[in-house]
């Protein structure tokens, strides 16, 4: 399997950026790491290699994102007006500048687990144009468990949650949703209690709306943990591209 390191310099984030690539050829599919994560989270912890026979059989590409969360999400006592606004311009750094290099004729993937779940679900919900499927492991779907209270246009946006149930069925986004692979999941075991009530929560919001996607509760034994997200990441790639 072929891997590549790059860092550039976005000019939305006017700064450098850097981000990995594995795999030649096949469906793109944009990775991002739990909390704080960066760039090389997902190899480190076992997770490309989870994912290695769809990316060695030329099925699939994984692009994983450096994240800023230390300076947005993770930034508490900080303004919260400004870490929004980071955070959007990071959001815009992935749409506009880095995914649109590797994009092929299909659109993309997102995944992620803890805090890339959340990262994951947000730009697919946000840019089903750009996301045509999620894998979503453990996240929340809600920024006040970030910002505790505080409330905006940039909290609503970034809250799938909030947005969702309010969408007018003549939105373009409806139609792109119904044509999504949406597979969002938890365990129910340490560490998972919150993210089973927005599990639920996000359950509703898309089933209010009559948009297909799958809401997995895995057993009580299921830890908020990367063995665990291991083991759930190639199960539901299977259900997107097929064996390997």
């Amino acid at each position: 399997m072929n891997d590549y390191y790059k860092k550039e310099y976005s000019w939305i984030m006017d700064r450098e950026m850097e981000h990995a690539i594995f795999g030649d050829s096949g469906r793109l599919c944009v990775a991002f790491g739990p909390q704080n994560g960066h760039t090389y989270d997902f190899r480190n912890f076992g997770m490309i290699d989870t994912i290695a026979p769809w990316i060695e059989a030329g099925k699939l590409r994984v692009l994983c994102v450096d994240s800023i969360d230390e300076e947005t999400w993770s930034a508490e006592g900080k303004n919260e007006r400004e870490r929004l606004e980071l955070q959007e311009r990071w959001f815009r750094y992935v749409t506009d500048e880095l995914v649109p290099q590797y994009l092929g004729d299909e659109r993309a993937i997102t995944t992620g687990c803890s805090m890339g779940a959340t990262h994951a679900m947000n730009f697919f919900a946000r840019r089903p144009d750009l996301f045509g499927g999620v894998i979503s492991m453990s996240g929340l779907y809600d920024t006040n468990y970030f910002f505790h209270g505080y409330k905006d246009d940039l909290t609503y946006a970034n809250s799938p949650i909030e947005f969702i149930p309010n969408m007018p069925e003549h939105h373009p986004w409806m139609d792109l949703y119904r044509q999504s692979s949406i597979i969002f999941c938890c365990g129910q075991g340490a560490w998972e209690d919150e993210m089973r009530v927005d599990l639920q929560k996000l359950h509703e919001a898309f089933e209010g709306k009559g948009i297909p996607h799958w809401a997995d509760y895995w057993g009580y034994d299921v830890n908020h943990d990367w063995p665990w997200w291991k083991k759930q990441l190639p199960y539901f790639m299977s259900n997107i591209l097929g064996q390997p």
